[in-house]
């Protein structure tokens, strides 16, 4: 399922401590100089060599976001 959520309810699921894979898909440059505790680094030219091994569980939840000022 496919589901937007806003930035105040990504941050109540990171203060509960909720459990859930959390990918952002910028160029690693943009990671590395700033990205969301715990979120790991898939950019979008890299989802068909990497994700089934980034993410190998099939029912865990999954947030991507995109950390652009747009």
């Amino acid at each position: 399922m496919l589901a937007t959520i806003t930035r105040d309810e990504l941050k109540r699921k990171i203060d509960r401590g909720d459990k859930f894979l959390l990918v952002e898909t910028l160029p690693p440059e943009t990671y590395h100089h700033a990205h969301l505790p715990g979120a790991f680094n898939l950019p979008p030219d890299q989802v068909s060599q990497r994700a089934e091994a980034l993410l190998p569980d099939k029912s865990a939840e999954i947030i991507v976001y995109c950390g652009s000022f747009t």
